[in-house]
């Protein structure tokens, strides 16, 4: 899928996995998150469920680039757990993302090649086991206008299709509207263009 700048791949809710490697079991979680907190209450939940469990390895990322990211061991030797799981997300370009695997060691050791492969498929299937999809990074733009510049105002959404995020409809008539970043300055532009309208960037 070619994205470009103003799109980005997160994974939908979220999905589980398991792997076994050599009698230690892998318990796969990607979940759809939007921020830190969200992330810590996921990893507090696991922890609690899973409290018998020797490690509870994951890495993460947001923003839409994934310009926030962590990886965390949890005791596994350095950089053989949090690594190849974010090296997953990054080499399927996903975002707002969180990846959580779960291990039972079964007795048998797995060497420092062998974690890091144990943790990368885990990481793998958890993504296998998530639905992809394609998100828009989008510019705010609230409008507001008279009742007389109505048409005008609204010719403009339905040609250019903005997502309507809300609208009031009175004397001064307000619309909300989210719009992909490569259409905004267009969008920008033409409802610039409509007499009367004020038009501003919500941040």
């Amino acid at each position: 899928m070619e994205q470009t700048k103003d799109s980005y791949l997160t994974v939908e809710g979220n999905a589980e996995a398991i792997f076994k490697e050599k009698s230690s079991k892998f318990l796969c979680y990607a979940f759809h998150v939007e921020s830190e907190e969200e992330i810590v209450s996921h990893l507090e939940r696991l922890r609690k469920q899973y409290y018998d469990a020797t490690h509870h390895c994951y890495a993460w990322r947001l923003g839409p680039f994934g310009e926030r990211f962590r990886a965390n061991d949890d005791g596994e030797p350095s950089s053989t757990a949090g690594k190849p799981i974010l090296g997953q997300m990054l080499s399927r370009e996903v975002t707002n993302c969180l990846i959580v695997v779960v291990r039972y060691f079964g007795g048998t050791k797995l060497g420092v090649p062998g974690l890091i492969a144990a943790y990368k498929e885990s990481a793998a299937a958890a993504l296998d086991a998530s639905e992809v999809v394609e998100r828009t990074v989008d510019t705010r733009i609230r409008v507001e206008f008279s009742y007389v510049v109505m048409n005008d105002v609204m010719r403009i959404i339905k040609e250019e299709q903005p997502v309507v995020e809300s609208q009031t409809f009175d004397n001064l008539c307000s619309i909300m509207l989210a719009v992909r970043n490569s259409k905004a300055d267009v969008v920008l532009g033409r409802l610039r263009k409509v007499e009367g309208a004020i038009v501003e960037i919500v941040e």
